[in-house]
């Protein structure tokens, strides 16, 4: 790692405020920090706190070259979840993205602010957020990189122009997204376009290597782009008193290795009742052990204490007793996957959760919900054979069944099969770690923000 002792390049890091985005930006801050410039972090109140506070493997206050700027945004108003909805899109979260339109004024004084004071300001923007950036082009030190917070395989399947005969056979991005948020992507894109000179991504070679080269290949001659993933610390928990007191890390503690099945599908779903009691009783059948993570997705304020109170078969709790933990509040994810008693991990298969699963060597069952999901679920069961379909994407319609989710926990947790996959994602998390990560690009990516 090329260390900087020179102070002639700040970095500001500009997040969406969505937990998914918050955390990628904010593991990349880290990473960035070792190389000893000074970072400043935006973002709103709540969004700042909630990054910091269900951030894992290190501790964002104790690193003294990140600064935190708050910004201001108006009031308004989000709906809660909507778990009978007829898509599993986030919609609840729409008036917290529009608001982001209120952060362009603050930015730019920021940005002002910083180019008086050093050579160049770069500034790492989530690619969904493009539109605060509009005056950045008139500051001459200023130069913007986009961040690109879903897979290289995602992105390479957008373009169909492409000949290759896997983008023919992925699943249809039909219910993915709603016309809303296309109409809000649009708009980024148009910003996007008027002041990017580079995209980094939270992937690398050992996992998307192919897709990766072909998204090179697409770009103008004067943009850049660089793999700097897995972006979560790869060995964070070595020693067990440098973590936070977890039940989940006190119950895995007690179990045997590879026993354990993680269910959690993010923050940015809600299951609806019936959902729920199928997984439930799936769950119980299959006679594993599992934590199950049973919560509401996440609003603009996590902190409101507002939440759906989620119920269980009667007595189910009883039932599972010692074999099962039902978690309701946040959980630790990165230490659960990380843990040696953690076998497999059903999912959403959002794009942070593949590569958290996947640098830490769990397989997964795939329960996409929307977005990039079903793409990502691609990826993971038919072109890396590290996980097992649960939702067909294609009968997304349809009622998963406790039949289903019984058999597909048995085939990863219970069977020769399993244990083939299971092999076969701990061989591919030992070649990101032995390869380390992505640090040959992130060295690039730093000395070309320093040249």
């Amino acid at each position: 790692m090329a260390k900087l002792s020179n102070h002639e390049v700040a970095v500001v890091m500009i997040p969406l405020p969505a937990q998914g985005h918050l955390n990628q930006l904010l593991h990349l801050t880290r990473l960035i920090s070792a190389y000893h410039l000074p970072l400043h972090f935006t973002g709103t109140t709540v969004h700042l706190h909630q990054a910091r506070t269900r951030v894992q493997g290190w501790d964002p206050l104790s690193i003294s070259n990140i600064k935190f700027h708050e910004l201001p945004t108006p009031c308004y108003e989000n709906p809660p979840p909507n778990p009978n909805s007829t898509t599993k899109f986030p919609s609840q979260l729409m008036p917290t993205l529009r608001a982001t339109c209120h952060l362009r004024h603050p930015i730019t004084s920021l940005l002002r602010e910083l180019s008086c004071s050093n050579k160049r300001v770069i500034v790492i923007y989530d690619s969904l957020i493009a539109w605060v950036l509009q005056d950045a082009p008139n500051i001459a030190n200023v130069e913007c990189y986009s961040f690109r917070s879903a897979s290289a395989f995602t992105y390479h399947s957008w373009d169909k122009s492409t000949e290759y005969e896997f983008v023919k056979n992925l699943p249809s991005m039909e219910d993915c997204l709603t016309q809303e948020f296309l109409e809000y992507t649009k708009v980024q894109t148009e910003f996007r376009e008027m002041v990017n000179s580079g995209d980094l991504y939270n992937s690398c070679y050992e996992i998307e290597g192919l897709y990766l080269d072909l998204l090179s290949k697409g770009k103008i001659a004067s943009h850049k782009q660089w793999a700097v993933g897995p972006l979560n610390p790869l060995k964070p928990f070595a020693k067990k008193e440098s973590r936070k007191p977890s039940i989940c890390i006190d119950w895995l503690d007690k179990q045997e290795p590879n026993s354990v099945i993680f269910v959690s599908f993010g923050t940015t779903t809600s299951l609806s009742d019936e959902e729920i009691k199928e997984l439930a009783i799936g769950l119980e059948k299959s006679q594993q052990k599992f934590i199950w993570v049973l919560r509401d997705a996440d609003t603009c304020d996590i902190f409101n204490g507002k939440s759906r109170k989620v119920e269980l078969p009667k007595g189910y709790e009883e039932r599972v007793g010692k074999r099962g933990l039902i978690v309701r509040d946040w959980a630790p994810q990165l230490e659960i996957l990380g843990h040696v008693s953690t076998g497999g991990f059903m999912s959403h298969c959002g794009w942070n959760s593949c590569m958290e699963s996947t640098s830490m060597g769990v397989p997964i069952i795939a329960w996409p919900m929307h977005s990039d999901q079903p793409i990502n679920a691609y990826l993971v069961t038919v072109v890396l054979k590290i996980g097992v379909v649960l939702k067909d994407w294609a009968k997304r319609d349809e009622l998963v069944s406790s039949v289903e989710v019984e058999k597909c926990v048995k085939r990863l947790m219970g069977s020769e099969e399993g244990d083939v996959m299971r092999k076969k994602a701990m061989e591919l998390s030992k070649s990101v770690v032995n390869g380390g990560g992505s640090g040959k690009e992130m060295d690039s990516f730093i000395a070309h923000i320093t040249r």
